[in-house]
């Protein structure tokens, strides 16, 4: 009996061997296990999608410059097996004005659009930016800048948001504006924070006009809590803004810009080079801008007056307008001719920095390059060669 099991045994091992070995099909194998049988449905499906997402891949990086990864991770929000629909979506953005880049970023952000009929759900949108002024330029940033504006709907969020900045600013050309400078404020509910904070601005006696200009010029400045923005109203009165007065909306801006944190940090750098709280304020009072301008352009022009000119960091408390000048193109083009006067002991060294700096270019020149042609004829060329480093 033994024997016999033995036999059969090896028989069983033969007849299987032999059929793999003679590409097999799915009748010469229905006495195996289903596990042992490599041309299940199930398998075959893990092939076409395997061959799917390795298309996909291949598509994003070679079609729409992604890179490895980024292909990868959109390969698991979309899978196509022809190209002819991402086609029509990289085609109408290029025919829309949008350079390859512009649309690889697009892409990267929302890869499902490239499963989208554009026609049907992106032309509406762009179409209607057109229709308000905007180029196809413009469009192109404002798209780039907000993706997520491709995936809102234009009759209940996009028109009644644009709508809204405009019955504001009585212009489609002035909402167009706002919305190429924040695009990103036509997905909010703009009747929670916009609406509530101008109805703040107006009730501490903020004209219409002042509010319209921070709205285009800093949109941003809107996009808070009213309550945290009702505060920054009491503390900016508090320092002696008067609301009715366009210095108060730029102290607004001053303390929105870059939020709470942004703010400490530039008392921080102005504590450092010795300025007190006090001179803090006084210079934010005298120019709100000193508050908007970035930490570095902030170094870098205190490192100029401080230890490059010599001169005490107090007295840039008292002219803080001379942070809001250009380092390029007036600081040391005019330093650059004021250094070869003091060689030649034209001037006096104390000079002052108003005189200096915040004096129109037609009066500098009259005083300072025109003045001296017999004593130091080269200053007009120095000076032009400055400015155009």
């Amino acid at each position: 009996m033994r024997m016999i099991v033995g036999f059969l045994r090896k028989a069983l091992v033969l007849q299987v061997r032999f059929t793999l070995t003679a590409s097999p099909t799915p009748q010469s194998l229905h006495f195996l296990p289903h596990h042992f049988y490599p041309f299940s449905s199930s398998s075959t499906s893990i092939s076409t999608s395997e061959r799917s997402e390795s298309f996909t891949v291949s598509y994003l990086i070679d079609s729409c410059g992604l890179s490895h990864k980024d292909a990868l991770s959109a390969s698991k929000l979309l899978r196509f097996e022809t190209p002819e629909k991402p086609d029509s979506v990289l085609a109408f953005f290029n025919s829309h004005g949008f350079s390859k880049s512009q649309t690889s970023k697009i892409v990267k952000s929302l890869p499902r659009l490239l499963a989208s009929d554009p026609d049907k759900t992106l032309l509406p949108k762009l179409q209607f930016f057109y229709s308000k002024g905007a180029s196809k330029p413009d469009v192109a940033k404002i798209v780039v800048s907000t993706p997520g504006i491709l995936k809102r709907s234009l009759e209940n969020q996009i028109i009644p948001s644009f709508n809204f900045l405009k019955d504001f600013l009585q212009s489609d050309e002035m909402a167009i504006t706002v919305v190429k400078r924040f695009s990103r404020i036509l997905l909010f509910d703009l009747h929670t924070y916009v609406a509530s904070n101008m109805n703040a601005l107006q009730e501490f006696g903020v004209p219409k006009s002042n509010i319209a200009g921070l709205l285009m010029y800093r949109p941003m400045a809107f996009m808070v809590n009213p309550n945290l923005f009702r505060k920054n109203l009491e503390e900016v009165k508090k320092m002696g803004f008067n609301p009715s007065q366009m210095k108060f909306v730029l102290a607004i801006q001053a303390m929105r810009a870059g939020g709470e944190s942004c703010w400490e940090r530039k008392i921080d750098i102005y504590k450092k080079w010795g300025w007190s709280e006090e001179e803090i304020r006084l210079a934010f009072t005298k120019s709100p801008w000193c508050m908007i301008y970035s930490e570095d352009k902030i170094m870098a022009k205190m490192d100029f007056f401080v230890n490059k000119m010599g001169r005490e960091s107090s007295l840039i408390a008292h002219r803080p307008f001379l942070i809001g000048l250009s380092l390029e193109k007036r600081i040391i083009p005019r330093y650059s001719v004021v250094q070869v006067l003091l060689s030649k002991g034209l001037i006096n060294k104390d000079i002052s920095l108003v005189v200096l700096f915040e004096s129109t270019e037609k009066t500098f020149l009259e005083r300072f390059v025109n003045a001296y042609k017999e004593e130091a004829p080269q200053l007009m060329k120095l000076y032009q060669e400055k400015i155009n480093l």
